[in-house]
């Protein structure tokens, strides 16, 4: 209990000794309202040509950098002919909320540490109706090539941002990105984690999860502007030491649990490996606005790698007969399970705008393998895609667009969304193939050959969009029904539902102003399942989040703050368990991750463009009936630990 009054009183000294800084305010998000191209920039000066290099200067004729001269984009929005320049982000909002998982506003379940293994919690349909690899337990972690940003700048640009989780849960994110001369740009981006172990770490550099990741990227537009290239190379190697979480007491006397740092945990000579690389280029010449034709290749390659020394512990916890020891004998005291998946991909298509109205027509080819070292031969699929949009702004508040993909033969992806002021709906029908690593699988202690059927999913959205004076509220509701649902069973094997699930999913965000200063927003969604599937899908039936803060400038508005209470909670539920071996989540019935109120106390606050964070995690630890808390079973979340974390802007 000292330890988070002593936490509190730091966040409020740090506060004060703010006063002597200035503020400057992050400006909103411009959109092109048209679907004609243009490029709408957010600048509060002046431009003048000097020695064919753009300066901005101000009424001093100082040079002036900053937000608004370092804009950048997306590739989704130039193939839709819709343009939006976005300045960098210097909002508080959530900023404490900094790893991967808290971003989500908890909506994927890990195993209680940064970089570790997660999946989403409610149900998603895959982006892809192909063929995947199957291994998406670090894709929460990658930064892929499609979703990247690239800038248009006016002075090279660095953003840096440190996070020192409490614990040694450690990020830093790198980005630079200048411009060769108005119409080409170029940058890098650079991201690490470093998390030590929460649970049984041997030493103060005994790292869970090390990851390295970088990515390079380039845009260019011809001099006439009918000429668009963009282009990314990512790369992420992602480790992992695998704990295999705590021996239950049951099965070790001596175990307990929420002893952390001295917890016993199954393996300490296991190691898994994500290995990525992707090349992406996107081009387009355009004839008239009418009508552009474009291209799109993206080649990845992802090697996924698990290595254990089946001796001590390790050994107790993998199943005791090894599958690949008579082909190899090592596989009897040392596994390698090696899936190597590499696929090819290229989209070509024509688009256009006319009369306010965008249009998309596209033909695509994929070809692709997935290779394991005791395959019997490799797992080889070509796949052809003909697909399209169609969008329609009607104003600035109602639109309606179609999107569909048909994959030869079998699968497809028909999507409908429709926006106007106070409704949005959309709605999607899809039959996806399973993942190759669901159809086929040779490790040393599981082994399969399925052929499994497409899996088929509709889904029905809606969000209702109400506005006040001081309140904001978005209740919703999903209606999913999925069939032939490909699930890793009680053994951790792959199985195929025969019946089907529905899911009835209300929902409701609320945003309310209190007063001048203070800010309250909720997000609460319940969960119904039913049907002859229903107990393949493992979702808490409650789900809410819920944040109370002061938000408002202090110190004569020279610093920008947000001070509250974060809280989390989901019901109980029988959650997902983690094989390390496989490197997915299964069904149990035995552990239930039970519901547990988890709240933070946290401090954002900006001065000029650098934001600050003080969070202190878990301050309801010790005050509740239970000791803590599991986000998965036999893993432990959180204990109480203070974050900081500071994110700054360079220019010229």
């Amino acid at each position: 209990m000292n330890i988070r009054i002593l936490g509190f009183i730091f966040f409020l000294i740090v506060g004060s000794l703010t006063s002597t800084f200035a503020q400057v305010i992050a400006p909103p998000t411009r959109k092109n309202p048209n679907q004609q191209r243009s490029e709408e920039r957010v600048l509060p000066v002046e431009e003048e040509e000097t020695e064919g290099r753009r300066s901005l200067l101000d009424d001093s004729t100082r040079m002036v950098y900053g937000p608004t001269t370092s804009l950048y984009f997306f590739e989704k929005d130039i193939k839709r002919n819709n343009l939006i320049l976005y300045p960098l982000d210097t909002a508080l909002n959530n900023f404490h909320n900094y790893d991967p998982v808290a971003k989500s506003n908890w909506k994927y379940q890990d195993l209680g540490n940064i970089g570790s293994a997660a999946k989403p919690i409610f149900y998603e349909i895959p982006d892809v109706i192909g063929t995947r690899s199957g291994f998406s337990v670090y894709d929460l972690y990658y930064h892929a090539p499609e979703d990247n940003k690239y800038f248009d700048t006016k002075s090279p640009f660095t953003e840096m941002s440190a996070f020192f989780g409490g614990g040694q849960r450690n990020m830093l994110d790198l980005a630079f990105a200048r411009n060769i001369n108005p119409r080409w740009n170029v940058g890098f981006n650079f991201h690490t984690i470093r998390a030590r172990k929460t649970l049984n770490p041997n030493a103060r550099d005994d790292n869970m999860v090390v990851q390295n990741s970088y990515s390079l990227h380039t845009n260019y537009r011809s001099e006439n502007g009918k000429y668009w290239f963009l282009g990314n190379f990512s790369r992420m190697l992602h480790k992992v030491n695998e704990i295999g979480g705590i021996i239950p007491p049951e099965e070790d006397s001596t175990s307990v649990y929420f002893t952390y740092e001295d917890a016993k945990v199954w393996l300490s000579n296991t190691q898994a490996s994500d290995l990525r690389q992707e090349y992406r280029f996107y081009h387009e010449y355009s004839v008239r606005d009418e009508l552009q034709i474009y291209h799109i290749f993206d080649q990845k390659n992802k090697d996924f790698t698990l290595t254990a020394a089946l001796t001590g512990s390790d050994s107790f916890f993998y199943p005791s007969e090894r599958l690949n020891a008579q082909k190899d004998s090592t596989q009897e005291v040392t596994t390698r399970n090696y899936s190597d998946f590499k696929e090819w991909g290229n989209e070509v298509g024509f688009k256009g705008s006319f009369k306010g109205f965008y249009y998309n027509a596209h033909g695509k080819f994929r070809a692709g393998r997935m290779e394991s070292t005791f395959y019997p031969d490799k797992n080889n699929f070509n796949e052809v895609y003909i697909g399209g949009e169609l969008i329609g702004k009607i104003s600035e508040k109602w639109s309606i667009s179609a999107d569909g993909e048909y994959l030869i033969p079998g699968a497809f992806r028909l999507h409908g969304l429709f926006i106007s002021p106070w409704l949005e709906v959309d709605y999607t029908k899809a039959v996806y193939k399973p993942t190759a690593m669901q159809q086929m699988y040779y490790g040393n202690h599981y082994q399969w050959d399925n052929d499994f059927n497409n899996i088929g999913v509709d889904q029905v959205r809606g969000v209702f969009k109400l506005d006040f004076n001081k309140i904001k509220l978005r209740p919703s509701l999903t209606i999913n029904r999925v069939n032939n649902y490909v699930f890793f069973n009680q053994g951790r094997e792959a199985e195929q539902a025969s019946g089907e699930a529905f899911m009835l999913i209300p929902g409701l965000k609320s945003s309310i102003r209190v007063g001048q200063k203070f800010q309250w927003d909720t997000e609460v969604i319940f969960t119904q399942i039913s049907g002859e599937s229903s107990d393949n899908f493992r979702i808490p039936q409650l789900y809410a989040n819920t944040k109370f803060y002061f938000d408002s400038p202090m110190f004569n508005e020279n610093v920008y703050v947000q001070l509250g209470l974060d809280i989390r909670y989901h019901s109980d539920y029988y959650a997902e368990a983690y094989n390390p071996s496989t490197q997915q989540f299964y069904l149990q019935n035995d552990f239930n991750v039970y519901a547990y109120p988890i709240a933070d106390i946290f401090l954002d606050f900006r001065i000029n463009r650098t934001r600050v964070l003080l969070k202190y995690n878990h301050l309801n630890s010790g005050l509740m009936e239970n000791e803590g808390y599991f986000v998965t079973p036999d893993y432990t979340g959180y204990k109480s630990f203070i974050d900081l974390g500071i994110t700054w802007y360079l220019f010229d």
